[in-house]
Parts: structure tokens; C-alpha cells; sequence
């Protein structure tokens, strides 16, 4: 059946949407079109307002752009510098006009952060900054840093980039980040003699991040607007952008077969590497907050087990609390709120907003569990002269498990189905790295296909050492 499925995603999406082309002039012509952007950016508001046309808004400017092809959306608005042409000709895309509008384009720091802005306006006054632009747009010579390599200070600049698309941002061949964002990111950092920390995150929890002191800066064609300036400050402007309309351009897109799309996903510029690197980043999310949640979750059972009422209200109102709130909100809670300021990294935090989810319901599994075996079982066990000990984990615990083993494997399962969102705390687990090859190759079909394999497999193994354990107990 998995094999058929997997059959039928191929066949559809190398059979593709013929589209029309279709002749647009201005944002007139939009009119009774559907209009795809990156969600939460300047466009989605602006055509938000406009009542004749139909906004998708997708996760990434990347999906944004794959809806065009896919027959979901029919314009394509983004930023001018974020959609090169040979991109466009490679994904059989056209630039059907510009816009009219003019953006100035800066980084973001803390507000009141006047001395590291100062800091990036003199670095950048020194810069040629129009030839570096030119190398990532027009494919120009590269440009030199004097400074590079020139560590002084070891406290590394933390910056967040909220753009996934070549050539503003993109992860390169090495693993390490690349495009126009990046490169004036790092060379500000050999400027300053620091190393530099580079995250993804989308446009709200990088403004965030540098509100609360996560980051020190924020990048990725961040448009200067009053709205922005009330919460963060701004760098000088260092490019001027217009808003490019795109849609399909039929006939131009060329086929492409099965295997050449798996190279093109994995084999070139080693992309599989960013699955590897995710798969062992959600294996250890996963597994250090099973057994942190399980040590945890034996706590809760005993709380629920305890004599005292108010120990068992209290354990009965953090069960209800974890049950009531949707796993990413409390994500984004421990991240962005609890430990804002603590200095952990996004990996512990995970590690440490699962491990009490987990906790929750483990908790409650144990209860059930040990409520299953009956109380004459105890009794007999100590009228035989057995401690309470012996008795529990000779007689109770065996029968216990028989019964609550089946639901805490399915909660291990499900708590590796949750890891899939600590991309939104900037952590790059496998469903991240499809996301950022699907940002340089547009194909969608072979990144997630891959992952849910995984998915499939780290589950079923979950599923299979745990009914081994049930048997030989």
C-alpha cells in the first residue's frame, strides 16, 4: 500500500500543471487572480486589503513560488532581488512586470541597540557594497575581505536570517550558509573580529528573537516601515528593492526525470548532508526528552497516587494545562518567553518543552496502568512476607506494563511526530532540511517524500523495541 502511494506521488508530479501564460501589466490586471507571497511579509497585508483578489499565503517564499507552478496560485509578488532570472528560466517562469512601489531594505537590531547599529553603518560606509551585491545577483567577481579570518573576540554575533531563497539566503554545498544576506552578515562580523552565529527563522520569530536578546541582529530584505521601527531599530539601508510580479511562462519548463530529480535533491552540493544532519537532530530531541519525560512522568503517576489531595489537584491541573495547550505554543512560550534570557540553546529548550509534555502523559499511562492491577495482588504479595518493593516491581509492575507499554510506545511516536515543528525555533531537524532543499531545488515531491520515510521507520522501530521488551518481560 505504502509502495503504491508513494507510485501515485511520483506519477502526478511528473506529469505537472499546464498552465496558460497570462499578460499582466500592473496590479490592475490582478483583478480575479489568485496572488501567492510568503506569509506575514508587506504583500500579504498590502493584497490582503483588496477584495477582487485571492491571496495564498504560503510558509516560504520558496512555496510561494512552487504554488505557480503547481496550478495553485496564478502571480507570484516578492521582492525583485529574490527571484533572479536564471531562476525564473529554470522553473519555466517569467517576471510579468514591476512594480511601482520602492522599499529601502536594512538589517534590524535590539531597540536601543544604537552601538552595534552605529557599528554596522561605519563597517558599511566601507564596504562596496553595490560590487557585492552584483556578485550574488549578476554573477560579478567576487569580492575580497581584508578582515577576514581575524578573530579578536571570541562572544560570537548571533544573527537571524528570515529569507530562504537563492541568492539572498541559502545553505551551500559546505553546509554553510550563503547569498548577499549571509556575506555582509559575516563580513560585519570579521569587521567587528567576532565569529558569527547564523539562524533561520520566519520573519516573526526572528523580530522577536532580536527583541528579547536572542540575536543581536536580523536579516533577509527587511523593509524599513514605521509600524517595524516602534519594536526594533534599523541599520542605513543598504539596497533599494521593487516588488516583481511572476507567472508561469507555458512551454518554457523543461521535463525532468525521476532520476536526475533524486540527484538533484541529494547528490548535488551534497544536500544529504542537511537530512543527515536532521535526522541525528531529531533523534536526539526525541530521545532525551523520552527518557527526561519518562523519569518525569514517574513523578507525575506518584503525585496522582498520592495520598494528599492537594498533590494530586496539583498534578491533575499540570496534566490538564499540557493536554489544553497545543504543543508549538508552548514551544514558542518556553523559547521566547521562559527561557528568553537564560542562555540555552533551542535544542535544550526542545528538549526540555517535550520532556514535560511527554511527562504529562506518560504520567498518566503509569497511573492507568498500575490502576489495572488488582489491589488483592498487593495484598497477597505482602501477606507473603514480600516489601512493599519486592512486591511492586515483582508482582504489580510486570502486570502493569502488559497493559500500559502498547500507549506509551504510541506517545514515544507521537512525541517524534511533534519534533517536526522546532523548526520554528530554529532548530534543523529533518522536516527544516527539506524545507531548505526544497528552497534551491523547487521540487517537492523527493524532500518530503524522503522525511516521511524516516518518519516511517524511526516509528516503526519505536513501535517494534518496545513490544520486544513487553515480550521478553
Amino acid at each position: 500500500m505504502i509502495a503504491g502511494i508513494i507510485l501515485l506521488a511520483i506519477s502526478c508530479s511528473c506529469s505537472g500543471n499546464k498552465q496558460k501564460s497570462i499578460e499582466l501589466n500592473s496590479e490592475a490586471d490582478l483583478s480575479g487572480l489568485t496572488l501567492s507571497t510568503a506569509v506575514g511579509n508587506y504583500y500579504e497585508h498590502k493584497f490582503s486589503k483588496r477584495s477582487d483578489v485571492k491571496v495564498f499565503a504560503a510558509a516560504t517564499q520558496a512555496d510561494a513560488l512552487q504554488a505557480i507552478r503547481q496550478g495553485l496560485a496564478d502571480v507570484f509578488v516578492a521582492d525583485d532581488i529574490e527571484v533572479p532570472e536564471r531562476t525564473l528560466k529554470d522553473l519555466g517562469l517569467k517576471v510579468a512586470f514591476y512594480g511601482e512601489d520602492l522599499f529601502e531594505v536594512a538589517y534590524c537590531v535590539k531597540k536601543g541597540n544604537t552601538e552595534l547599529a552605529g557599528q554596522f553603518n561605519t563597517f558599511l560606509a566601507s564596504i562596496p557594497v553595490q560590487d557585492i551585491i552584483e556578485h550574488w545577483t549578476k554573477d560579478g567577481p567576487q569580492v575580497p575581505d581584508p578582515n577576514a579570518g581575524q578573530i579578536k573576540n571570541t562572544q560570537p554575533l548571533r544573527c537571524a536570517v528570515c529569507a530562504n531563497l537563492d541568492p539572498v539566503c541559502y545553505v551551500g554545498e559546505g553546509g554553510e550558509w550563503m547569498g548577499l544576506t549571509p556575506d555582509l552578515l559575516t563580513r560585519f562580523a570579521n569587521y567587528l573580529g567576532r565569529p558569527i552565529e547564523i539562524m533561520l527563522q520566519d520573519l516573526g520569530g526572528a523580530l522577536t528573537a532580536v527583541q528579547t536578546g536572542q540575536v543581536d541582529m536580523v536579516g533577509g530584505n527587511i523593509f524599513i516601515t514605521e509600524e517595524r521601527k516602534t519594536f526594533v531599530d534599523f541599520t542605513d539601508s543598504y539596497y533599494l528593492c521593487h516588488p516583481v510580479f511572476v507567472v508561469a511562462d507555458h512551454g518554457k519548463r523543461a521535463h525532468i526525470g525521476i532520476g536526475e530529480r533524486f540527484r538533484m535533491n541529494l547528490i548535488k552540493e551534497n544536500r544529504w548532508k542537511l537530512i543527515t544532519d536532521g535526522f541525528v537532530e531529531t533523534i536526539k530531541i526525541t530521545v532525551l526528552a523520552i527518557l527526561i519525560g519518562t523519569i518525569l512522568g514517574m513523578g507525575v503517576c506518584a503525585a496522582l497516587r498520592s495520598r494528599r489531595r492537594w498533590v494530586r489537584s496539583a498534578a491533575g491541573l499540570y496534566g490538564s494545562f499540557i493536554q489544553g495547550t497545543p504543543t508549538l505554543v508552548l514551544l514558542l512560550i518556553m523559547f521566547y518567553v521562559v527561557f528568553a534570557s537564560s542562555g540555552l540553546s533551542a535544542s535544550s529548550v526542545a528538549i526540555i518543552t517535550f520532556a514535560f509534555s511527554f511527562a504529562s502523559s506518560a504520567g498518566n499511562i503509569f497511573n492507568s496502568s498500575i490502576s489495572t492491577v488488582p489491589v488483592g495482588q498487593t495484598e497477597a504479595g505482602l501477606s507473603l512476607g514480600f516489601t512493599p518493593f519486592k512486591t511492586f516491581t515483582g508482582i504489580v509492575l510486570p502486570q502493569a506494563l502488559r497493559h500500559g507499554l502498547p500507549l506509551y510506545a504510541g506517545d514515544c511516536v507521537k512525541l517524534l511526530q511533534s519534533t517536526s515543528i522546532v523548526g520554528y525555533i530554529a532548530i534543523q531537524d529533518l522536516t527544516r532540511a527539506s524545507d531548505l532543499i526544497r528552497s534551491r531545488t523547487f521540487d517537492a515531491l523527493i524532500p518530503l517524500l524522503i522525511i516521511t520515510i524516516i518518519y516511517f521507520v524511526l516509528a516503526w522501530l519505536i513501535r517494534k523495541l518496545l513490544n520486544l521488551l513487553l515480550i521478553r518481560k
